[in-house]
């Protein structure tokens, strides 16, 4: 077996290799320089590159560590497994194996939503959270690509969103308090769900009036 040498990583690799001690670090110190060069002496890992890795800063290394976490999340919810639940245990199952991933660096993660709520951040928090969702969708099993693609995602975006926010000041024996919060609100999803359904199925042979003002426009010949 090759020994690891952390002078051959790539960009990448550094970047994956010091997310998870990064973030253990950014509890005490921060998302800053502290945290990341922490990192990298206890890898070993040249902080020079490691530098590089993070050029773009505490965002740059927010990013890694919920990349991290996704992994985490589907190494933990892995395809045959979620072949044997319906989609709601799935989806239940997705986001509190998230939960789990996160749970041991709480205030980390407390530290970057803070970081991702200031103004010049949010459109690169949205991209975060909506990376999340459509990883949790798709190993689901969902394969939409209309607009149930986006509405999908949109509700569960939310649900997501308060839920970590729940889980940040959770104290009960393994959250719980959140995993109550999260069913309830995965309830509601599924109600939604059926609800947008039955709807669409009542109202898929009624006359397009898009479609009648076309023909007035452009009549048959």
């Amino acid at each position: 077996m090759t020994a690891f040498d952390p002078a051959d990583l790539t960009l990448d690799e550094a970047r994956a290799l010091l997310a998870p001690g990064i973030a253990a670090n950014a509890a005490f110190d921060g998302w800053g320089d502290a945290a990341r060069d922490m990192a990298a002496e206890s890898a070993g890992v040249d902080p020079d590159i490691a530098r590089l890795a993070f050029e773009g800063g505490p965002i740059a290394m927010i990013d890694a560590w919920f990349a991290h976490i996704d992994t985490a999340m589907l190494d933990a919810c892995p395809p045959d497994r979620m072949a044997t639940m319906k989609i709601r245990e799935r989806i239940t199952a997705l986001v509190e194996a998230r939960l789990d991933a996160v749970a041991p660096e709480r205030e980390a993660l407390r530290r970057a939503l803070a970081i991702l709520a200031l103004p010049q951040n949010l459109v690169r928090s949205g991209k975060l959270g909506w990376r999340t969702v459509d990883l949790i969708w798709r190993r689901a099993g969902d394969t939409a690509v209309d607009y149930n693609h986006y509405t999908k995602r949109g509700i569960l975006f939310g649900v997501y969103g308060s839920t970590m926010t729940v889980a940040l000041d959770d104290e009960s024996e393994g959250l719980a308090d959140t995993r109550a919060f999260l069913s309830r609100r995965i309830d509601g999803i599924m109600r939604f769900e059926k609800a947008k359904a039955g709807f669409l199925k009542r109202t898929e042979h009624r006359p397009s009036l898009s479609r009648f003002i076309g023909r007035l426009r452009y009549p048959a010949v």
